[in-house]
Order: structure tokens, then sequence, then C-alpha cells
């Protein structure tokens, strides 16, 4: 696939989204909405990946997919795995360390084992509930070539973003029921993947409706009718996060922010060089989105071990300086010890 301008500056903002607000300022920072945004990034790469497959080879090659997936997500996973797992044991960072809850963990099950059967989050180490997310993308991950596999063989690509879009409204009128029944709280909308699927398939959606085989050099001004669809979108996600209803939270705002997100991305795309979207290109952002996965694995983990190990007391600022360049080391290091060697095993899966 063509590299595309300024997404590797999308996953470095939705990172840092995600870091701050875990840093001791999710009351301002929305986290959420940056796992929102990785989600909608996940379903657009992925969906324009098979798609250029099919379109290539009229075929989708489900087992290299899936090992493919295994050797971009799975090591660093485990290596994370077994330094917050080795952290607890050694007795210096808070949390469980069970062998059910380092399965579930590994497995991807950790939105449900967390729900059903960790609600207190004490078979765990703190701070890897953040794989949830993580678990909610592997479910999508393991369905949908297959899925889409059927489709492309039986259908158009618009017809299949139809039927992705109907799949939309389905998991949001499930949200509108979950919502509406006592005894059901937000958390179980917020990290089951049968409430939160539709975060991702907005992003395949996008990818049907956007060709990125038809993709051209990104233009420097953006025309007046994208302008007012990206300043509605902007509006939009503005108003999800003001909206402070329960009931408009666990149903209709991700739904909401996954339509805010296509005009969004497309400008990002398509107007790469323009003013207001070139610093996603600089380089150092972009950096930070080549380390985001990494970052995301590790960093509520490393944020839990400086708040009660480091020297800083309360200073929310130095522990999230701290943090971040312990965070940013390792991903550092992932990426030049493993993650080089691991993208060399996966091309010969392409």
């Amino acid at each position: 696939m063509k590299t595309i301008p300024s997404l590797d500056g999308i996953r470095a903002l939705s990172v840092l989204i995600v870091f701050v607000s875990h840093a001791g300022l999710g009351k301002v920072v929305p986290g959420g909405l940056g796992v929102t945004i990785f989600f909608f990034l996940s379903g657009f790469l992925i969906t324009s990946l098979l798609r250029l497959e099919y379109a290539r080879t009229s075929d989708v090659n489900v087992k290299a997919f899936y090992i493919r997936r295994f050797l971009r997500l799975g090591p660093p996973l485990i290596l994370t795995l077994l330094i917050a797992y080795g952290l607890v044991i050694a007795g210096v960072h808070p949390g469980g360390a069970t062998a059910s809850g380092f399965l579930a963990q590994l497995f991807y099950f950790a939105n449900y084992f967390a729900l059903f059967f960790d609600p207190t989050h004490m078979k765990v180490p703190y701070g890897t509930g953040v794989l949830w997310s993580l678990s909610v993308e592997e479910h999508f991950y393991l369905l949908f070539p297959i899925v889409f596999l059927l489709l492309a063989r039986r259908v158009s690509a618009r017809v299949m973003m139809h039927v992705f879009i109907v799949t939309c409204g389905v998991v949001l009128a499930w949200r509108l029921y979950l919502a509406a029944q006592p005894g059901i709280g937000a958390d179980r909308i917020f990290f089951a993947t049968d409430t939160r699927l539709d975060s991702i398939l907005f992003g395949a959606i996008f990818a049907l409706g956007f060709d990125v085989a038809r993709m051209q050099a990104p233009a420097r001004s953006m025309s007046a009718r994208d302008t007012a669809w990206l300043v509605c979108a902007g509006l939009t996600l503005v108003a999800t996060l003001v909206i402070r209803n329960a009931y408009f939270r666990d149903t209709l705002r991700y739904t909401l922010q996954g339509v805010a997100l296509m005009p969004i991305f497309y400008c990002a795309i398509v107007y790469a060089d323009s003013p207001i979207f070139r610093p996603l290109n600089w380089a150092w952002l972009r950096r930070i989105g080549v380390y985001s996965y990494s970052i995301y694995l590790i960093h509520y983990v490393v944020v839990t071990s400086v708040q009660r190990n480091g020297p800083f007391g309360g200073n929310r600022l130095l522990i999230f300086l701290a943090s971040l360049g312990i965070s940013l080391l390792f991903a550092a290091a992932v990426e030049r010890y493993l993650e080089s060697r691991l993208r060399v095993m996966r091309r010969r899966f392409h």
C-alpha cells in the first residue's frame, strides 16, 4: 500500500492523548477519544490492505494475515506482560500476578475478563488494564478478513460498505438497549467488543469509500466544501466530549465520533501538505507514531511505577515527563531490537 502521509502523526497524537490522560489529567484530556481514533485507524488500514490484496490477486490469504498480525502485535505484548508481572512479583508494582489474568491478557480476553471475572482489577498488574482495547481489535481481526473475503466474492465494495453501515446501526441499537437496562454500568459498554465494534467498522467503511489505490499526491490548499466538512466534524467531536449526559455518552457518543472521524481523516490524507495538517508530518511526531503501539502497551505500567517509586511526589508534570521518557526508551528498544527483525519476517507473508 502507498505510504500515506500524516497517519503516523495521527497515531502519535492518539497515544499522547491517552498518555496524558493516564498521567493524571483524565478529567481534562479525553483518553477514550484517543482509543477511538486508534480503532478507526485500525479499521481503515486493515480494510485498505485487504482491498488492495483482493484487487491484485482476487483473493485474501487469511492464514498469512493472521501470521502478520501475530508477528506485529504478539511479541511486544508478551514482553510487556513479562515486565509488568515481573514487577508485581518483585513487589515494586501494585496489582496482582495471577495465571488467569496473564492468560486472559495474552490471549486477548482482557476486556471480558476485567468485566466479568476481575471487576476490581486485582488479578492483573495495575496499568495493564489498557489491554482491553487490544482485545477488541484482535476480536475484530479474528473475524474480519473472513467476512471481507466472503463479501468481496459476492458484492461490490459499495454494497459491502452498506452492509457495514447497517452493522454499525445494529451495534448502536444494542448499546441503546443495554444502556437502558438497570444494573448495566458504563464499563460494560465502554470495554466490550460487542458494544465497541463499530468504532473499528467506521474506519472500514471509510476505507471502502476512499480508494487508497487512487490516492493522489497530497494537496496544499483545502476546498471550501472540505473545509466546511472539517469544521462540522470538529464541532461534532467537541460536542461528544462536552455533552455529559450518561445515556448519550454510553450510546450515541461513539457513533457520532466514528462519523466525525471520516472527514477528519479524509482531509488529513488528501490535504496532508496544508498548513493545518502539515505538523502531522513532523519527523519527531511521526517517530512517536512509529513507537505508538509499544508506548501504548507499557505507558500506564510506567506511569503507575513512577508515581509509586519515583522521587516526584505528586508533581504531575515531572511524573509525566519521566514516564514519557521511560516509555520512549522502551519503545525505541523494541523498535531496534525486536520490531525491525519482525518486520522482515512479516514481509515474507505479504
